[in-house]
C-alpha cells in the first residue's frame, strides 16, 4: 500500500490539522544504561516496550524542528552561519570538526564549510550577511540559457558575467575552512570568543592575495609547473587558490588538521587528461536556478585538477601556509585517519564518496620517531598510495597505484551473475580525451588490457609527472587496477582500543559513477542492493606493499524488521577513548522510500555494558538537516556537533506547515501496523521562531551535572 491510499484508508490528508503532540520519547527508562535513549519513529526490539505497546505508542507520531537531546544532557549553539570569524564569517553548511586544547580553558575548534543549499542560503542572505545578492535577476537571465553559462565566453561589459562573478564570491567565502577560538566558563561551558589563532580560509583565498594561495606537495606539483599540456594552464603553476567542497576531515597525532575535499565535481571540472592535466572550465559551467547553485569555479577560470585533495593546516599556527598533499590521492575524500607509530611508515586511510568509489590507503617512505613530533608532516611528501580489494571472504589486499601495478579491471559479468548490469568505467581508451570509458564487455575488457598493460602506459610524461597524472586520476587508476567498487566509504576513523579501522560504507546501490561490488555489499536478507548502509571494522595486517587485511560489518542500517538496527546511511563517525562508536546518519530527505527513518540522528554502538551490541538513539536533529563532525573535548566531557543545512528541502518554515506521512512498520512480533506523522515543511532552526530563517551551526552537547558524556 502506498502513502496516498494509506492516507486515504486512515481518512486524513495534507492539509488536516496536526494531532496532538505525542511523549518526547517512546521508549520506558531502563537501567544499565549510558543515558536515557531519545524518541525514534520506529519501534526497535531494545525500546523496552512489548509488541502490543509498540503498536500504541507508534501509532500517531509528530516530528519536531528541533535538536533533542537526552535527558539529562544541553545542546548550546556555539557559532552559527554568518557570525563574524577573523577577516570573514562563518561559512554555510558546517561539516567536520576538531578540537584543539589550548590549556588553560581555551580551546581551537577547526571547521569546514562544504556547500551552498541555494534554497535557504538565498532566502536568508540578506538577513544574516547584511547584503543583498542579485538572485532573482541573475536566475532570470540564466533562465534564457538553460540555467547556465561559460562565464569566460561573455564579453568582459556584459551584466551576467557580473551577476555571476558577485553571486560565486559570495558562495566562495561561505565555503572553505575556519579555524576558531573557544573558551571554557565557569559552569563547564565552551563559549565562543575572539583570539589570535581565528583564521578563515575561503574557496577563493589567494585570489586577490598571491599571499594566502594554498601549496601543494607530492608529485602532482609537476604536473602543475608543467609548461607543456594536453589541457588548461591556470598559470599558478603549484599554487592553489583556494579550498571547497571541504566534507569531513581528521586530526594527526602531532595536532595538525587535514581537511578532505568531497564534491569538488560540482564546481570545477573532475576528468583529466593523460599527462594529468585539466579540460577547460567552461566544461563545468556556472549554474544557479532557486535551487542549485553549482560551476562556483567557472567564473574565476580554475582548474579543476587541483581540487579533490587533502588539505593540512595547523589550527595553532595561522601564518602557515595550508597544503594539499597529493600522495594521499585526489578523489571525491571524505574523511581521513592516520596510524603513527614509532618506527614504522606512516599510514593514511581515506575513501571517495561515490557508489563504486574506492578504499585507499598511503604509507609514507619515511618512518617515524616520534608520533607527536610536528615535523611529521614532511611524510605526506613521498610514499605511495594503495587502493583495496576485497574478497567475500572476510579478507583483502592493497594493490599499489604505480606505473608498473598490472591493469587488471573488474570484468562486467562479475555484476551479471548477480543480475546487475555495470558498465567498467577506465580512462579512455583515446588518451587524448580526458575522462572514462565504459567497457560493457568482459571482451572489452580484454582487449584494452592488450592495449594498456601497465598502469603506466595510460599516463604521460616522465617518473614524476607519470605518477602525478595517476594521482590525479587516483579513481579511474583504481578502476583500471581492478580495486574493489565500495558502497560510498565516507567515514575512516581509528579505534584507539583495538587499533582497528572504522569505516562508514554508507549505502550500497548505483549511480553513474558505479555499483556496489554485489559479492561484497550485500544486505542482511543477502540483498544485492541495500541502500541503507553499514558500518565496517578493518584489521589491516601490515604496511608492506601488498598487505593484506581482514574485514567483517560490524553494524547494518535499515529498520529492525528488515535486520537493521533502526538507522539508515551511516555517514560521520567517530570512536571515544571507550572504544563506543558514535553514528551520524545522513539519509536523504528528498527521498520518498527513507522518509521512515525521520530526522537524520546521531547513535551510539557501546563497546561493553547491558548495552552491548545495541544502537542507542543519542540525538535527532531538526527538520531537513543532517548532523555532521562529532568531535570531543580531551575530557570527553562535551560533544560538539555540525548542524548541516536545516530546512534544505522547503526552505524557512512557515507558521503551521506540515504535511501527513503514512508508514507500514512492525512491531517485535513481526506484525504490520500503520503509523499515521506529521511532519513540518522547512525549518526555523536554531531560533525556532516561527518565519526565522533557518542557519547551519555548531552544537555544544554536555550533561546539566558535568562529567563524562557517557559516564
Amino acid at each position: 500500500m502506498n502513502r496516498r491510499d494509506l492516507l486515504n484508508l486512515l481518512g486524513v490528508g495534507s492539509a488536516m490539522a496536526a494531532v496532538p503532540s505525542l511523549a518526547k520519547g517512546s521508549s520506558k527508562p531502563r537501567s544499565g544504561l549510558p543515558f536515557q535513549p531519545v524518541g525514534t519513529p520506529l519501534p526497535t526490539p531494545e525500546d523496552g516496550l512489548s509488541a502490543a505497546q509498540q503498536r500504541r505508542a507508534y501509532q500517531l507520531l509528530n516530528l519536531e524542528d528541533r535538536l533533542v537531546v537526552p535527558e539529562g544532557f544541553r545542546a548550546e549553539v556555539l557559532t552559527a552561519w554568518g557570525d563574524p570569524l577573523d577577516d570573514g564569517r562563518i561559512g554555510f553548511n558546517n561539516d567536520y570538526l576538531a578540537f584543539a586544547d589550548l590549556g588553560d580553558g581555551r580551546g581551537l575548534l577547526t571547521m569546514n564549510f562544504e556547500y551552498i543549499s541555494a534554497r535557504t542560503w538565498g532566502e536568508a542572505f540578506q538577513v544574516v550577511v547584511g547584503t543583498e545578492l542579485p538572485l532573482k535577476a541573475l536566475a532570470e537571465q540564466l533562465q534564457e540559457r538553460g540555467g547556465k553559462v561559460d562565464v569566460s565566453s561573455l564579453p568582459p561589459d556584459a551584466s551576467l558575467r557580473d551577476l555571476c562573478r558577485l553571486v560565486a564570491s559570495a558562495a566562495m567565502a561561505d565555503l572553505g575552512i575556519g579555524v576558531a577560538e573557544l573558551q571554557r566558563d565557569a559552569s563547564g561551558s565552551w563559549r565562543r570568543r575572539a583570539g589570535r589563532c581565528d583564521r578563515r580560509i575561503t574557496g577563493l583565498a589567494g585570489l586577490n592575495d598571491p599571499e594566502r594561495r594554498l601549496a601543494v606537495s607530492g608529485p602532482a606539483a609537476g604536473v602543475f609547473r608543467s609548461r607543456q599540456r594536453l589541457g588548461f594552464d591556470d598559470g599558478l603553476g603549484d599554487r592553489v587558490i583556494g579550498t571547497f567542497a571541504n566534507c569531513a576531515g581528521g586530526t594527526t597525532p602531532w595536532g595538525t588538521v587535514l581537511s578532505a575535499e568531497e564534491n569538488f565535481q560540482s564546481q570545477v571540472v573532475e576528468a583529466v587528461h593523460a599527462d594529468g592535466s585539466s579540460p577547460f572550465p567552461g566544461e563545468r559551467p556556472f549554474a544557479y536556478d532557486g535551487q542549485r547553485l553549482e560551476g562556483l569555479g567557472n567564473p574565476f577560470a580554475l582548474a579543476g585538477n587541483k581540487y579533490g585533495w587533502m588539505v593540512e593546516l595547523d589550527p595553532r599556527h595561522p601564518e602557515g601556509v595550508p597544503i594539499k598533499h597529493s600522495w594521499l590521492g585526489r578523489f571525491r575524500h571524505e574523511a581521513v585517519a592516520t596510524v603513527a607509530r614509532r618506527g614504522e611508515p606512516l599510514i593514511v586511510y581515506s575513501g571517495d564518496d561515490r557508489h563504486g568509489g574506492h578504499l585507499y590507503r598511503f604509507v609514507s617512505r619515511e618512518l617515524i620517531d616520534d608520533p607527536t613530533d610536528h615535523g611529521n608532516s614532511r611524510l605526506f611528501e613521498a610514499g605511495r598510495l594503495e587502493a583495496a580489494r576485497f574478497k567475500a571472504d572476510g579478507t583483502g589486499h592493497w594493490i599499489p597505484l604505480e606505473p608498473g601495478t598490472p591493469v587488471d579491471p573488474q570484468r562486467p559479468s562479475h555484476f551479471t551473475t548477480h543480475q546487475l548490469e555495470q558498465p567498467t568505467l577506465v580512462p579512455h581508451s583515446d588518451r587524448s580525451r580526458a575522462g572514462a570509458e565504459a567497457l560493457i564487455s568482459d571482451e572489452a575488457v580484454n582487449a584494452y588490457r592488450q592495449w594498456f598493460r601497465h598502469l603506466g602506459d595510460l599516463y604521460l610524461g616522465n617518473e614524476e609527472k607519470r605518477m602525478g597524472a595517476i594521482l590525479i586520476d587516483a579513481h579511474l587508476a583504481g578502476n583500471a587496477v581492478g580495486a574493489t567498487a565500495t558502497a560510498r566509504p565516507e567515514a575512516t576513523v581509528m579505534d584507539p582500543t583495538t587499533g582497528d579501522l572504522v569505516i562508514a560504507l554508507t549505502a550500497g546501490g548505483s549511480s553513474e559513477d558505479g555499483t556496489a561490488d554485489p559479492a561484497i555489499f550485500r544486505g542482511p536478507g543477502d540483498q544485492v542492493s541495500w541502500p541503507f548502509g553499514w558500518v565496517m571494522r578493518l584489521s589491516d595486517e601490515g604496511a608492506s606493499k601488498g598487505a593484506r587485511f581482514r574485514w567483517r560489518m560490524v553494524a547494518t542500517g535499515g529498520t529492525p524488521w528488515q535486520g537493521g538496527m533502526g538507522f539508515s546511511n551511516p555517514d560521520n563517525l567517530a570512536v571515544d577513548r571507550s572504544g563506543n562508536i558514535w553514528v551520524l546518519t545522513d539519509r536523504s530527505t528528498k527521498s520518498e522510500s527513507l522518509d521512515v527513518f525521520g530526522n537524520n540522528s546521531c547513535w551510539v554502538l557501546p563497546r561493553s555494558g547491558p548495552a552491548a551490541g545495541q544502537a542507542l538513539c543519542f540525538a535527532t536533529g531538526p527538520m531537513e538537516c543532517e548532523l555532521t563532525g562529532p568531535c570531543f573535548d580531551n575530557a570527553e566531557t562535551t560533544l560538539f556537533l555540525s548542524v548541516q543545512h536545516p530546512g534544505e528541502d522547503n526552505g524557512t518554515r512557515r507558521e503551521g506547515a506540515q504535511e501527513a506521512q503514512a508508514h507500514q512498520l512492525v512491531d517485535k512480533d513481526r506484525v504490520p501496523f500503520e503509523q499515521l506523522r506529521w511532519v513540518p515543511l522547512g525549518s526555523n532552526w536554531p531560533s525556532g521562531v516561527p518565519g526565522a530563517h533557518p542557519r547551519p551551526a555548531v552544537v555544544a552537547i554536555r550533561r546539566l551535572a558535568g562529567g563524562p558524556l557517557l559516564g
